[in-house]
């Protein structure tokens, strides 16, 4: 697996090993959630510490303003059977006006899933407890790349339950291949979850505990919500990022804008709170409260507005996020720090290690 971005002949690319995919939680690993390793890097001037995410609140300052996405994770992951019996798996990604949701079908292959490559319009999928997924048409915001056939599907789905309840009692949270084990939905919330509607967890934000959210507010360091029900992870390279509803309130707002004017920095938990902060931003980076639906690419040449900081996982080859992160500290900083990361060992995915980006 390899790890690329480019822009204007610059890039970043160099080998995953496979034992740096951290396959369980740090819990079960015989660690607390907030023992996860901790990266700090400053991009003014390259420098890099190594810490545990416990030590997070030492690297903010008073006036400092931490915003975080209080979405919940969905069990998303149904199983299914197609007309002819065979095992697969329907990963909900988004639920869409009108009762729909846009889905992905993957096959399952002993321990591990694999995406289906398939026409499937037409097709209806047969669920537990008497559930069916009618599949009508690829999902309009990823456009398959020319003689691709489209990976995300929108579907109607006809339960017995209202369907937070059918997932509750049928689902289970998506995984991939490298977590080889299940995992109960516990593990894939962070604890300050309010509103369940996330198809995979913001994971950013898993580290934080309670004691080191009153850490920092002790330290006069304001801790703000917004919400941004984030869909499946696993795109492609040719696909852009897909359509996801937010909301900004209005305290979040005014608590941002206030810390910006009064030079304390912007601190985003997770790239889905970079995304939602920036769609709301004005051209002077000036938060508006609002609530919606964003298509927002973010990139090196869009740049960000009203983000100064970041707290963030370790990316896989993913152009949406990688892109992001260029945007915030440049691709040249990133090159230096994720090789810091290969060189002591830290771990990749949603039960990894973490990386916070500073100014």
């Amino acid at each position: 697996m390899a790890i690329m971005i480019q822009e204007a002949g610059a890039s970043l690319d160099f080998p995953l090993p496979p034992d740096l995919e951290a396959s369980a939680p740090p819990e079960a690993r015989g660690m607390a959630r907030d023992d996860v390793r901790l990266m700090v890097s400053h991009v003014g001037t390259d420098a890099v510490t190594h810490a545990r995410f416990r030590d997070f609140p030492d690297f903010l300052a008073p006036g400092d303003v931490v915003v975080i996405n209080t979405s919940g994770t969905l069990n998303a992951a149904l199983p299914a059977l197609s007309p002819a019996g065979d095992a697969w798996e329907l990963h909900l990604s988004t639920h869409l006006p009108g009762d729909l949701w846009s889905a992905e079908v993957r096959v399952v292959a002993g321990k591990a899933t694999r995406p289906l490559r398939a026409d499937l319009a037409g097709v209806t999928l047969a669920l537990p407890a008497g559930g069916r997924a009618r599949i009508l048409s690829p999902y309009p915001a990823h456009s398959s790349a020319p003689g691709m056939v489209s990976r995300l599907w929108i579907a109607a789905l006809d339960l017995p339950l209202p369907w937070r309840d059918y997932l509750d009692q049928y689902g289970t949270p998506i995984r991939y291949s490298y977590v080889p084990e299940a995992w109960p939905n516990a593990y894939y919330q962070t604890v300050y979850a309010t509103e369940a509607g996330s198809a995979e967890m913001p994971s950013a934000g898993r580290a934080f505990t309670p004691e080191i959210i009153t850490r920092l507010v002790a330290n006069g360091v304001q801790v703000v919500p917004l919400l941004l029900h984030t869909g499946v992870a696993s795109l492609e390279d040719h696909e852009p990022p897909y359509e996801e509803w937010y909301r900004v309130p209005e305290p979040t707002a005014r608590a941002v804008n206030a810390a910006r004017e009064a030079g304390g920095r912007v601190v985003a938990v997770g790239t889905t709170v970079v995304r939602a902060l920036e769609t709301v931003a004005d051209a002077r980076g000036h938060i508006h409260p609002g609530t919606g639906w964003t298509d927002l690419v973010i990139t090196p040449q869009r740049g960000v507005r009203a983000v100064d900081a970041l707290l963030t996982g370790l990316h896989e080859p993913r152009a949406s996020h990688l892109a992001m992160l260029a945007a915030i500290a440049g691709i040249p900083h990133l090159r230096h720090t994720y090789a810091e990361a290969l060189r002591e060992r830290y771990l990749w995915h949603e039960f990894g290690d973490l990386h916070v980006i500073l100014p």
